[in-house]
């Protein structure tokens, strides 16, 4: 049986709904900025072209199209493309400085992400304002490979900075967040401490055994949005099943219900999910592929990417307030 969530609860996933609804090696001077980075663009964009597979080489003109580098395993990295990354490294957080590449008026660079929350340069503490683009920098950029920010934990991908930031939105060795729905746990962690975590702090969960099970909410007139949470274990695997009752608008709630797989997005592919409800003879299914917890509830809320129903709907199937959702998982 699932209770409704809370999202405010100091301990699980169940309980009542969401309320309320020194200097820095990789800096240049400003005097020498320009010629260093045209001297390293070349050799950068002959390093690359020739260790990494990347064809061409660095434009001199200000508006030419970079060079593409392309995707390869961070190892694979030649020691002066490595060295010439680290030039790139931002004093504040340690990531990468890629384009547009701005400077302070002493030449030294900082990312974008951290000048936004900056008064003064982190390295020699003069003023960030006017914006300085450094574009010998920019070029030389364009002939590099930049190791995934998630390196550390296991991604052995270096991409084109063109490229960085999509793969990163996907890379599968990013840090996982507590699946549970509502915005009070902040937990964060790899894959395998998930399930730790669940047992850990949201210990009110309840899981059962098999393939074919009963999903039971209970008390779905609650006002307000409310999420009811229960996780399924079957074929090795641990799936998280969620129904959420959102209001949409005053006197219009709506129920999302899903399926997630604590897993990956390519391990998810290899189950299907069936979600049934039953009463008066009547029926209502849906099917999918179940989401990796990386993708979360919201997304499938906002693509509409699960079983969708009203109010008047769930009137239909529930028993005395209490909804049955009959949850069958299989293997692709």
């Amino acid at each position: 049986m699932s209770r409704p969530s809370s999202a405010g609860g100091a301990g699980g996933g169940l309980g009542a709904g969401k309320a309320g609804g020194g200097k820095h090696g990789g800096s240049v001077g400003a005097a020498a900025a320009a010629a260093a980075a045209a001297a390293a663009a070349a050799a950068a964009a002959a390093a690359a072209a020739a260790a990494a597979g990347v064809s061409g080489s660095a434009a001199v003109s200000g508006s030419a199209t970079p060079v593409a580098a392309a995707a390869l395993p961070a190892a694979a990295l030649p020691a002066q493309a490595a060295e010439l990354t680290a030039l790139f490294e931002c004093p504040v957080c340690f990531d990468y400085v890629l384009p547009p590449i701005l400077q302070c008026q002493a030449g030294h660079l900082v990312c974008n992400q951290c000048r936004q929350k900056l008064s003064c340069c982190p390295t020699c503490r003069g003023p960030l304002t006017p914006s300085i683009r450094n574009l010998a920098m920019e070029k030389v950029a364009s002939t590099l490979p930049f190791p995934c920010k998630y390196a550390s934990a296991g991604c052995l991908l270096s991409l084109h900075h063109s490229e960085k930031p999509e793969h990163e939105e996907v890379c599968e060795f990013r840090p996982y967040t507590c699946p549970c729905p509502g915005a009070s746990c902040k937990w964060q962690g790899s894959l395998e401490a998930v399930m730790p975590h669940l047992m850990h702090a949201h210990k009110s969960i309840t899981t059962l055994q098999g393939e074919d099970i009963v999903f039971l909410a209970t008390d779905i007139n609650l006002p307000g949005a409310v999420d009811w949470v229960m996780m399924q274990s079957c074929f090795g695997h641990h799936f998280m099943l969620v129904l959420e009752k959102q209001e949409k608008y005053e006197g219009h709630q709506q129920f999302f219900a899903i399926v997630l797989l604590i897993g990956t997005r390519k391990q998810a592919e290899n189950f299907a999910y069936r979600l049934e409800l039953n009463g008066s003879r009547r029926r209502l299914t849906w099917e999918a592929t179940p989401r990796s917890i990386h993708d979360g509830v919201a997304a499938a809320i906002m693509n509409s990417d699960c079983l969708v129903f009203d109010t008047s709907i769930a009137h239909l199937f529930a028993d005395n307030g209490n909804l049955g959702i009959n949850v069958t998982i299989s293997m692709c």
